[in-house]
């Protein structure tokens, strides 16, 4: 009995440890539309997912805050990558709760001038796509989706180490790239 309730409670502190760990939103589900403030190449505009998926693919990515250890290691890999996402016709976007103006210069520094980091500075993207760190409700979780033209969640991966983003989502756009020819 002992090692039952033992094993329990590490279980319930393994989930509190990882925030954000499961994301919500699965494969097949619908992604949730939406418009937000970017920044690329420290350039501001309005990203559209709706109009990023009429040109293909999108990935995108929730990552805690800009200039932290983790997300500067993450937006390095995403930029190195980019040029990958682009033979498959996919459109990367960040997306965390930092305002606009530390995004301009995370888009230049960290995020290469590659691709757009949006600002979601009312967590309301975080929130449609349940990408909210449990324990810090200001940032949000380590969670990457890839949606297909059709609106539809085609893969999700959560974990806040960010070595795996890019590499698993690479390999959920060249798998849906395959099966379409």
């Amino acid at each position: 009995m002992k090692r039952l309730v033992s094993t329990l409670i590490s279980c319930a502190i393994s989930l509190l440890a990882a925030p954000g760990a499961m994301a919500a939103l699965k494969a097949g589900d619908k992604a949730p539309d939406f418009t937000a403030q970017a920044s690329l190449g420290g350039q501001v505009s309005t990203f559209s997912l709706a109009e990023a998926l009429r040109k293909g693919p999108v990935v995108l990515y929730f990552y805690p805050a800009a200039f932290t250890t983790g997300c500067t290691i993450e937006a390095h890999l995403f930029a190195d990558a980019i040029d990958r996402y682009k033979a498959l016709g996919a459109t990367v976007i960040g997306v965390s709760n930092d305002k606009i103006e530390t995004l301009n210069k995370f888009s230049v520094s960290e995020c290469r001038s590659k691709f757009a980091v949006a600002a979601d500075t009312d967590k309301k993207i975080m929130k449609s796509y349940d990408a909210v760190m449990m324990i810090k409700s200001d940032y949000a979780s380590r969670t990457s989706y890839v949606i297909t033209p059709d609106h539809a969640i085609l893969y999700e991966y959560s974990s806040m180490n960010p070595d795996k983003h890019v590499e698993n989502t690479l390999q959920a756009l060249q798998q849906w790239a395959a099966k379409k020819k």
